[in-house]
């Protein structure tokens, strides 16, 4: 597909091809085309979830040996990116609720492999790409603490889960990538 900027993320992990995005189209005039290459495999979800919420058409992503090349197309006007999320709580303070046994679910976006590798004890996995189409397999009666690796997509996932109408979200911050696992995985 032609494209008129290419930004190269190859070998980088959440956030940093989003982060290598929006400095990109910061600056390009709507309309055009911007090529993502990347390695990580969560980065599909990653960046329609981001574009989504900036105000940018995600046009598709293609494959090509390990490479994925996501195509997202600038906003015809310049729009502001939708807030963060604004109830968010660190790590401490997760590790607090859990330890006063709160009423919880916390729910894992990363990717299945990631989660396998590492994640907080009694985790519910769904990745941010499946979130839309699994939503019903979290619970809205508790509060539901958001984690991934860095905060990014689970910030994405916070906006999902009350745009459907969930009231009771939280973001965790730092997320995973700061995750002192004590007795888990």
């Amino acid at each position: 597909m032609k494209h008129d900027v290419l930004v190269d993320t190859k070998g980088l992990a959440c956030p940093m091809p989003i982060v290598r995005t929006k400095k990109a189209m910061k600056d390009i005039e709507p309309g055009s085309v911007v090529q993502i290459q990347a390695t990580d495999k969560s980065s599909t979800a990653d960046l329609k979830a981001w574009a989504q919420k900036a105000g940018h058409d995600y046009i598709g992503t293609a494959e090509e040996g390990d490479t994925l090349k996501h195509y997202l197309r600038a906003a015809g006007s310049r729009v502001e990116e939708a807030p963060s999320f604004p109830h968010v709580i660190d790590n401490e303070g997760l590790q607090t609720a859990i330890q006063n046994n709160e009423p919880m679910t916390i729910l894992d976006v990363r990717e299945t492999n990631e989660h396998e590798g590492a994640h907080i004890p009694g985790a519910q996995s769904i990745p941010l790409g499946e979130l839309e189409t699994r939503i019903q397999e979290v619970d809205k009666e508790k509060t539901v603490y958001v984690v991934c690796r860095t905060g990014n997509r689970s910030d994405l996932a916070a906006h999902t889960l009350s745009k459907n109408g969930y009231t009771q979200v939280v973001n965790v911050i730092p997320g995973m990538s700061k995750w002192k696992n004590e007795g888990g995985k």
